[in-house]
Formats: structure tokens, sequence, C-alpha cells
């Protein structure tokens, strides 16, 4: 089984959802139980918290549910538990660069790095602004996943 970790800064935002639509899209596809996937943040701002209230609306109404998610901070384990750890911007990226061996670097990915419209290099953080950018972290973490599960099944033996 393939383990991916999302992150973003806070778990509240991005990640969470990167990781509920990246488990919805399993589901549809029939790939449950080939991956294991779970986000957390570079910073501890938030640990224990439940996802933003925003972010769990827009999510619901696309069906997917992140009620049950709370955030944690990246660790050193994770770099040896996860087979991939997926950034949502280049800050993230650096930071997850910054905190592993060398020997782990190649487990670090850019998420937008696996979308298939490449209009966007980064997965913006809606926190400080409207409802729309919720929506829109949505649409690009649908596109994103689909490349990376694509990747993913390609990669497969």
């Amino acid at each position: 089984m393939k383990r991916i970790l999302f992150v973003c800064m806070g778990n509240i935002c991005r990640s969470p959802t990167a990781q509920g639509v990246f488990e919805k899209k399993l589901a549809e596809k029939g790939l449950v139980g080939k991956y294991l996937a779970d986000s957390a943040g570079t910073h501890s701002y938030h640990v224990g918290s439940a996802p933003d209230p925003r972010a769990v609306e827009a999510a619901a109404r696309r069906g997917i549910d992140l009620s049950h998610y709370r955030a944690r901070q990246v660790s050193l384990a994770d770099f040896e538990i996860f087979d991939m750890l997926v950034a949502m911007d280049n800050d993230n990226y650096h930071h997850l660069l910054g905190m592993c061996d060398e020997s782990m670097v190649d487990k670090v990915e850019r998420m937008m790095n696996f979308a298939r419209n490449k209009l966007f290099d980064e997965v913006p953080d809606p926190y400080y602004g409207g409802e729309h950018g919720f929506d829109r972290v949505l649409d690009l973490l649908e596109d994103a996943c689909e490349g990376l599960i694509s990747q993913l099944e390609q990669k497969r033996p």
C-alpha cells in the first residue's frame, strides 16, 4: 500500500481538502485499500483543530466529508512512514525539504505538478479570502488528484 501525506501550513484548509478529494476519487475508481492518505501542516498553529468550517462546507457541497479530520503537524517520522509528501505550495515544499535528510528529498512533491490544467503552480491558501477561494481550491485539487492517481497507477507494478 502506497502512503501519501498532503501538506499545507496549518492543516485546516488545503491539505485536509486534498486528503478528502483524494480519498473520494479513490473510492470512485475502486482503489480504496491500494493507497492510504493523511494530511498535516508544517506549523503547529491549529494542532487538534477541525478543518476550517468554510472548507468543510465547500467540500460537503461536492460530497466530501472533512468533519472527522483533525490538524496535526508534520514530524520527521512522516518521512519514514509515507512514500510521498505532497506540498500545496512552494513555501511548504521548501519547508519539507529543509526538514528531511537528503536521502528523503525524492519523496517530496508539489501538488500542482500533478495537475492537468497548468494555470497555477501552487494551491492558493484560501484562509484569508472569501468563500469562492475554497471552491477554487477544490477545483484545483480535483484536477491535481486525478493526475496524481493516474501517475500512481501508471507506476504500479
